[in-house]
């Protein structure tokens, strides 16, 4: 009898969607500034192309002011910052985002280290990296804070849970094991990050109370990994290939999930989980923004 629980992103996203457009219509019948959120992106990447796309379409649902700016591939680094120091500088933007990855010519620390933190959105400056490390306010970037959403919505015990992390990117690994070591709720967890060149990795795993599977790497997480009873978050978004589908690929997970979901109390799906709430707290940070109640 499979006894887990779906931790639904779709599901979630939109009530928190709904709580936005709330709020919007509020500041903009009081005679306040309907929020807007710009994105950069630069040439065609199809999971960039997806990822904006629904951005724009999460914009017009909460009621969001957006606008997009393309470039082709061939972009020089500095068309590219004169158009961020654009950004910075207009004062109808609240927040915007430079869709990652860029062109290998492209010094992508650069660009991000251009933007004004305070309209840095993503959660990706230095600036407020810093300040999410020590728990300052700040905009947390958007996976990590999705992942934190998403507990706390479902009430899952994080206090003094052993929580392991595969994965130790700045966008998610990183960022996701220092919010749940943090004093509070969801946090208060002891957190293992683990990588490529941990060793032991699935006794580790084996130990876990909540896994969050970060890593990029399909069907890494197998069910000899798995406590009873864990709560697995599925990071990862992988497109492999698969003729009986129209686009010729399927999104895949990190995760195993017919045999590691069995074991579990709580399971992200892919796709349906953390994407969602990614882009939904995409949607929380510009809110964040246009009140600019963060950094004063």
């Amino acid at each position: 009898m499979e006894t887990y629980k779906i931790l639904d992103g779709k599901k979630i996203s939109d009530e928190i969607k709904k709580e936005i457009a709330l709020e919007v219509e509020k500041i903009v019948s009081n005679g306040g500034k309907r929020p807007h959120l710009a994105a950069i992106l630069v040439g065609h990447d199809g999971g960039s192309e997806t990822y904006v796309a629904s951005k724009v379409k999460s914009c017009e649902e909460v009621g969001f002011a957006s606008s997009l700016i393309r470039f082709e591939s061939d972009v020089t680094e500095e068309q590219l910052l004169a158009t961020i120091d654009q950004l910075n500088n207009d004062p109808e933007v609240d927040g915007f985002i430079v869709q990652l990855p860029l062109p290998k010519h492209i010094d992508e620390q650069r660009v991000i280290e251009r933007v004004d933190y305070r309209k840095d959105v993503d959660g990706f400056h230095p600036i407020n990296v810093g300040r999410m490390s020590i728990g300052l306010p700040c905009f947390v970037s958007a996976t990590p804070q999705g992942i934190v959403e998403l507990l706390r919505r479902y009430e899952i015990p994080t206090s003094g849970k052993h929580c392991v992390v595969l994965g130790r990117s700045n966008i998610v690994g990183k960022p996701i094991a220092q919010l749940l070591a943090q004093k509070g709720y969801p946090g208060d967890c002891t957190v293992t990050v683990c990588h490529s060149r941990t060793q032991g990795l699935k006794e580790m795993c084996q130990s876990a109370d909540i896994i969050i599977a970060a890593l990029g790497s399909p069907e890494f997480v197998t069910k000899d990994m798995i406590k009873p009873g864990a709560v697995v978050v599925d990071v990862g978004t992988t497109r492999v290939p698969d003729s009986t589908r129209k686009s010729g690929f399927r999104l895949t997970g990190d995760v195993k999930f017919d045999e590691v979901a069995p074991l579990c109390s709580y399971i992200t799906p892919v796709p349906g989980g953390v994407g969602p709430m990614t882009i939904v707290s995409l949607m929380m940070n510009t809110l964040k923004a246009g009140q600019k109640i963060l950094f004063n």
